[in-house]
């Protein structure tokens, strides 16, 4: 595990995948095709606890304020700071790598597990998993 440093708080625009885990997929292509720089664009998701459930949220970065509602998607902060992280390679292959690496950074006592968990997928074979440090 190590820190990274988000320097500027990340805005993005994005869905709630009711049906998590599945429907994961279909959600971020509906993304990537909503704006013609979809693919170029960085992705993320964005989930937390809710009683039992996880709710999880397929987003994009936004290229200007006011891009979500013009969407019609919701709007999300990454917010700046210190983020645990674990890089995850061969992410599609490793589904459950995923699970494993917040489950570790959940028992971390600098974790700040009033925020997000948010996975950032950095290309289609490397993804970064990171939960904001108190």
């Amino acid at each position: 595990m190590e820190l990274i440093n988000i320097k500027n708080d990340l805005h993005l625009f994005g869905i709630q995948v009711n049906t998590f885990p599945k429907g994961v997929k279909e959600a971020f292509d509906r993304i990537i095709a909503m704006v013609p720089d979809g693919m170029q664009r960085a992705h993320y998701a964005i989930s937390y606890m809710e009683g039992e459930k996880i709710i999880y949220h397929a987003a994009c970065e936004e290229k200007y304020k006011g891009e979500a509602e013009k969407l019609n998607c919701n709007s999300y902060t990454v917010e700046k700071g210190d983020y645990l992280a674990i890089k995850i390679t061969g992410w599609m292959k490793r589904i459950d790598a995923i699970k494993e690496a917040f489950h570790k950074m959940l028992n971390d006592p600098r974790a700040d597990l009033t925020k997000s968990c948010v996975e950032w997928y950095k290309t289609g074979e490397e993804m970064i998993c990171m939960m904001k440090v108190k």
